[in-house]
């Protein structure tokens, strides 16, 4: 949980950097960049998920030179992927302001924090990789190592230079980027010193055809899943577009609820990763069973606790964001809503990280497209007549139908993996 929570906080200071600029087209700047960002390096999440699947699988199988493979495989991905986005950035620019169309102040913004940042693409694409695969072989210690290197710089720098240089969101951006860097550097280090002795595979090992049709079939489905669920965020940003920069800013400032709260279930989740995909790599049905009711109920009881100190602290942690008044006030007209999505959300949460670590991407891709229908069919039918109140509970549906739609499907992917129940 603490690995991943330092990426939220790292959110929030970065918002909170720039709401001291009391400009609210920059915080809608920011949060439609990092829109932006997200859609363009969460498509490419299976770098993580796929890789702790596979990684906690070659443990399981107690397979030594599947677990180093997997890294490998996972980080020359990360390489070529990154640098085919950095080529294709001026399009993909363009494609996101011509699909978002957000007013001229935040358009400017949101450009000069994407061209920045998306020049950290191949070391963003690598740490994916590197937490997945240290997360996958249960070294959740070096994981959070390599996640607070990350994020530390990262705040620290966001401050130095975005506030104390008077760089602003450029600064904001500069400061991931370099942090990205540095994080690369001494995860590659930390991987290094966990395999032990380093035997280079023949490059026969790296590109075995069924490893890679493995991984992409993988990749694939979670690239999908990861794509919709971004992208579901993005129509949620657009939509509050529509109501003005002022709604646009208070509920970016809200989003940092959802992604507190749900970077602390995601952690629970990774659990769930683990402990499903060895006993999967076993055979072992029981381990299985465990893990899920084990992290079902700390999960129920974490959400219930994340909603309850959201609405009894919400208004305050609105006011360390954002000193603008008109945001301030606004956030809090909303703040309930937001408050709730760790007790909505924590299903789907838990759902990925089981389905992740047994690899049964397939199911979860289709079950992802399932949730965005009704997403859609939602913000259809309850944006026009209730407007932002609308848009939040539309959010609500997809976190709902995200968990029960996959916790439908348990119980045949459990009798396909295991066998029936004797």
């Amino acid at each position: 949980t603490l690995a991943y929570l330092t990426t939220p906080i790292l959110g929030l200071v970065d918002t909170a950097v720039v709401g001291r600029l009391d400009d609210a087209a920059l915080i809608g700047g920011l949060a439609v960049g990092a829109v932006i960002m997200d859609l363009v390096f969460a498509t490419f999440n299976f770098q993580r998920s796929g890789t702790t699947g596979l990684a906690a699988q070659a443990v399981g199988a107690n397979d030594s030179n599947a677990i180093r493979d997997v890294l490998l495989r996972a980080l020359a991905v990360s390489l070529i992927a990154g640098l085919i986005l950095l080529a294709a950035s001026p399009l993909l620019l363009w494609a996101a302001m011509k699909l978002m169309a957000p007013g001229t102040a935040v358009a400017a913004a949101a450009t000069s924090y994407f061209l920045l940042r998306i020049t950290g693409a191949p070391f963003a694409l690598a740490n994916y990789a590197i937490l997945g695969w240290l997360t996958g072989l249960g070294r959740t210690g070096l994981a959070l190592l390599v996640q607070l290197v990350l994020n530390g710089f990262n705040i620290v720098l966001s401050i130095w230079l975005g506030l104390s240089l008077g760089w602003g969101i450029a600064g904001v951006a500069v400061a991931t980027v370099i942090s990205e860097i540095i994080a690369t550097v001494i995860g590659l280090a930390i991987c290094y010193r966990v395999i032990g002795r380093f035997t280079f595979p023949a490059w026969s090992a790296i590109v075995d055809t069924g490893q890679l049709l493995r991984l992409a079939n993988l990749n694939a489905d979670i690239m999908l899943r990861s794509f919709l669920l971004l992208f579901a965020f993005a129509v949620f940003t657009m939509q509050g577009a529509r109501f003005g920069e002022t709604m646009l800013a208070a509920n970016a400032v809200l989003m940092h609820f959802f992604l507190i709260g749900g970077y602390f279930l995601d952690g629970l989740a990774t659990a769930a990763e683990q402990v499903s995909g060895r006993a999967i790599g076993a055979r072992y049905r029981p381990a299985f069973m465990r893990g899920l009711w084990l992290t079902l109920f700390w999960d129920g009881m974490l959400a219930a606790g994340l909603s309850l100190f959201f609405l009894g602290f919400g208004n305050a942690i609105i006011a360390l964001i954002t000193t603008l008044e008109e945001v301030r006030e606004t956030a809090a007209q909303w703040l309930v809503y937001a408050a709730m999505t760790p007790l909505t959300g924590v299903l789907a949460f838990l759902m990925d990280g089981i389905f992740i670590g047994a690899t049964w991407s397939r199911t979860m891709s289709r079950m992802m497209i399932v949730s965005f229908a009704a997403y859609c069919l939602a913000l259809f039918l309850l944006v026009e007549p209730l407007g932002n109140a609308g848009l939040w509970l539309s959010l609500h549906v997809f976190l709902l139908v995200r968990g029960l739609s996959l916790a439908l499907r348990i119980a045949p992917l459990l009798a396909a993996s295991f066998g029936p129940v004797r």
